[in-house]
Parts: structure tokens; sequence; C-alpha cells
């Protein structure tokens, strides 16, 4: 099942599988049910209406999104050429405790075919694709959407402490197109991942990788996120890229970024 939010004269509305579901839907309510009860919510609340209007981004305003780092072998590679404590970045990669980080607020994060930015003050900037874990209050995994984690990788470079410069900024968090709900997570163990870039009608990077390429199950990415933090209204976990453009590419106003992952298309302009 997929999950949509739309832009509407009522204001945003959230649909399933196209058609709009009642305004008494609440992705924070649905969220704190187990994962064996969400189906029947999601019926309970289900009109015949068809959903329209431009998508949002697959989250209410006040819920959170937090990110992993370092899950790929090509994600450590790129950190330690960007860094001058390379270091930190092999350690953190052989570590049993996985880089978890703060990513972004629901009313800061842009949907489908909304802008994106890259910060004025970063001369090196680039998306990050990556599978986006629907996490409820039970720490149960009841699906995924994806997830651009656009970084200002000179900033980060710089000085690891600047991370949370480097990833939160307006937005700088796309999600969408919707949240696809049901999925089993032996299926999200291997999942097909492109990103692709195109400038001026004309395409100057094109990447894919799997989700199997990840160092770090998914239940563990999400016991240690959950270890002392609670989450009554569920979260969104970025679990990592596994595709970065090469050292001399940065991101510029007008090119257009594309993330397939699985079924699901994401796609943005740089504004």
């Amino acid at each position: 099942m997929l999950l949509t939010r739309h832009q509407t004269a009522r204001g945003p509305r959230w649909a399933a599988n196209r058609q709009f579901l009642t305004d008494l839907f609440d992705l924070r309510m649905l969220l704190a049910m187990p994962r064996a009860d969400m189906q029947l919510f999601i019926d309970h609340t289900l009109t015949d209406e068809p959903a329209a209007g431009p998508l949002l981004a697959p989250i209410e305003m006040t819920q959170e999104v937090w990110g992993c780092g370092v899950t790929y072998q090509r994600s450590r590679e790129a950190r330690r050429a960007e860094s001058s404590a390379a270091d930190v970045y092999d350690r953190v990669y052989a570590a049993q405790r996985p880089e978890l980080f703060f990513k972004a607020i629901g009313w800061r994060a842009v949907g489908h075919q909304q802008p994106i930015r890259i910060r004025a003050d970063s001369a090196w900037n680039v998306p990050e694709p990556e599978l986006t874990l629907v996490i409820n209050q039970h720490q149960e995994i009841t699906g995924c959407t994806i997830g651009n984690d656009l970084s200002a990788r000179s900033i980060e470079g710089e000085n690891p402490l600047y991370l949370p410069q480097a990833k939160i900024y307006d937005a700088a968090c796309a999600l969408g197109p919707g949240l696809q709900l049901g999925e089993d997570v032996e299926v999200l163990r291997d999942l097909p991942i492109t990103l692709e870039i195109v400038r001026a009608s004309r395409s100057v990077y094109h990447g894919e990788t799997r989700t199997s390429r990840l160092t770090r199950r998914l239940e563990d990415l999400v016991a240690y996120l959950f270890r002392e933090l609670s989450f009554p209204h569920g979260v969104l976990l970025m679990t990592g890229t596994g595709l970065v453009p090469p050292d001399d590419f940065t991101l510029a106003a007008g090119d257009s970024v594309a993330i397939t992952i699985g079924e699901l298309t994401l796609e943005n302009t740089v504004a």
C-alpha cells in the first residue's frame, strides 16, 4: 500500500493507493499502533474520493527524520576523501555502534517535485539517495520510502563536528513520493537504488547500487536509534548512502535529481 500526502484547497490530506483518506487520518496515530493494527485503521478512514493535488513530504509536521552515516563502503571512501580527520570514518564504519544523527523535523522536509536547496556557504554539495525506513513507536519496521539526505561536503570535511550544519538546513531533506507500507523486511534487504542527475538536459551523473551492500542490519540500526529515545508518533530513519558522485562534482541550481529505489521514484530540482 502506498500512502501519499497531498496539498489541497482544504490543506494537506493523506491518500492510500490514490484514494483520499478522511480528515481523521493522521500518520502519528497510525505509527502509534502495532503493525498488525495499521491496515484496519487505514481501511476505516478510506474514502471513494480520488486523490488529487501536488505531493507533499509524506510525514506530519512534528514527526522526526533521523539519519545513519557510513553504512556503505562507498560512503566510507567518500568521507575519508573529504575529511581532514579521515580515521574517524574508518572507526565508525568498523564499530559496533553506528553513526546516527538528527536530520529534519517534518515541516522542514520537502516532497516529490518540490525544490531542494544547497547551502550558499558550501562549495561542495551532493545528494545522498537512501532507503528510508518507516518505524512505529513499537520499534517495528512498517514500510519504507525514499530519502535524499543532501549534504554540504565541504563543511563536514572541514571538521566532523560541523556535521549538523552540513546536514540540517531548509529543504535539505527530500522524502517521497509516498510511504510504501506492508513491505516485508526481507524485501528491503536487496532493493536496487539508482541516482540520476541531469543538468541542462544532459545526464552528468548516473549511479547504481543495492541495499544488500549495507554493512549493517536494518534491525540493528533501528535498535540503536531506540536505545535511549522514544518515538510515540513513529519516526523515519534514513539508512545511509551507497552512491556518492565523484569528488569533482557539486550540485548546481537547476539540476534535476532523480532517485529510484525498488518501484518508487523521487524527483527534485535544485532551487
